[in-house]
């Protein structure tokens, strides 16, 4: 039991995966659950990693990605509870849920011998740290260690994190946290994601309200690219942005621990940031009123972003959290969302100049787009 009331049951997929359940702290459910009793077929090779010289970024070819569920009948949900005719992932009610993915692009084997309680196999091609990643040589390949992970908002058929209510977004925060500390410490994992896609025009073919958390072998460019920045500003850069940012008119939100806001350089016709006023790494690092706040506060900012057209928004929303091992102190744990969507029945596509040069055209001015955001927020949830 967490300081917060939730509940934590760990136990094992038919195929060795490990799944999680966390409890609401208002939670109805017993503490006990069904076995997974399916018979499955053996967890695929952990995907190769391979070097782009061109950029210096890895590429991870996961071919059994492919065999991935796209948009499968609500009867055959895969991440709703199993029943006698839909052998799903989960064995059994939950609240939050949080399970290997079955065809990850990392993983599952490790780097090394693992402290984690499951049983992975320890890659023979495992990236040897930073600078051997950094090195740069004509086809170079890797193993893709790491883990992938499924995170269920809740047993519903349909819907999203601003979906859930106050209880249950803060046991998925409290999910968060528990696995970013968990999979920081495998072996071989240098940088831990957690993140939502969400609606169709995003790519997202399950409609189950649900997010993944990604543990990388590598750092990935973009937080590369932070990471520069921080070099080159200085380690009190996020202080300074927060200090710029609510000095403006972009605020949307302001509480005691975050800051939401339209960034100054918006990229996205849609495009929030939430970042906490003190400095954390990652979930891991939150405190327990952090947690509190930040169900309330995210919550409204989604509820926000599907009022402004009156119906759902497709976005990602992004959870950056500081490198594994490295800038720890400088790098902040804060939220990207972003969506395509440019107005009621418009979308953005990323098409030559951003897809193929990364040279950003934004359609609508970032005081504009916090305007409207701002005026959607519902003052409570």
């Amino acid at each position: 039991m967490t300081a917060a009331g939730i509940a934590i049951h760990p136990t094992r997929l038919a195929d060795g995966r490990e799944l999680i359940y966390f409890d609401d702290a208002d939670t109805t459910l017993g503490p006990e659950r069904r076995l997974d009793t399916r018979t499955l077929d053996a967890r695929p090779e952990t995907a190769t990693m391979r070097l782009d010289v061109l950029t210096g970024e890895w590429v991870s070819i996961a071919a059994a990605r492919q065999n991935r569920v796209v948009n499968p009948s609500a009867a055959l949900d895969p991440l709703a509870p199993q029943s006698d005719d839909n052998p799903s992932e989960i064995p059994d009610l939950y609240d939050v849920a949080v399970f290997e993915n079955r065809s990850p692009s990392f993983g599952p084997a490790l780097a090394g011998a693992s402290t984690d309680p499951v049983d992975a196999p320890v890659a023979a091609d495992a990236p040897q740290g930073l600078a051997d990643l950094a090195t740069l040589g004509y086809g170079r390949t890797r193993t893709s260690v790491g883990r992938c992970e499924v995170v269920c908002f809740s047993p519903e058929a349909e819907g999203s994190f601003g979906t859930q209510t106050p209880s249950r977004a803060r046991t998925v925060i409290e999910a968060w946290a528990h696995r970013t500390a968990a999979l920081s410490a495998l072996p071989g994992v240098e940088q831990v994601f957690p993140f939502e896609n969400r609606g169709a025009a995003i790519g997202v073919t399950l409609p189950h309200p649900h997010g993944q958390i990604y543990s990388y072998p590598y750092i990935t460019p973009r937080t590369q690219r932070l990471l520069a920045s921080l070099d080159e500003l200085g380690p009190d850069m996020f202080d300074r942005i927060l200090d710029s940012e609510r000095d403006s008119s972009r605020v949307l939100l302001a509480g005691e621990h975050w800051t939401a806001f339209v960034p100054f350089a918006a990229r996205w016709p849609l495009e929030i940031h939430l970042v906490p006023h003190r400095h954390v790494p990652d979930f891991a690092a939150t405190s327990d009123a952090e947690r509190d706040e930040l169900a309330q506060v995210y919550l409204r900012l989604l509820r926000g972003v599907d009022a402004i057209y009156g119906d759902p928004t497709p976005y990602i929303a992004a959870w950056h959290q500081a490198p594994v091992n490295v800038a720890r102190d400088s790098a902040r744990l804060h939220l990207q969302l972003t969506s395509p969507r440019r107005g009621r029945d418009k979308l953005k596509y990323t098409a030559g100049s951003e897809a193929a040069m990364g040279a950003w055209i934004g359609d609508i001015r970032p005081e504009a787009a916090a305007e409207t955001i701002r005026a959607a927020i519902p003052a409570g949830v």
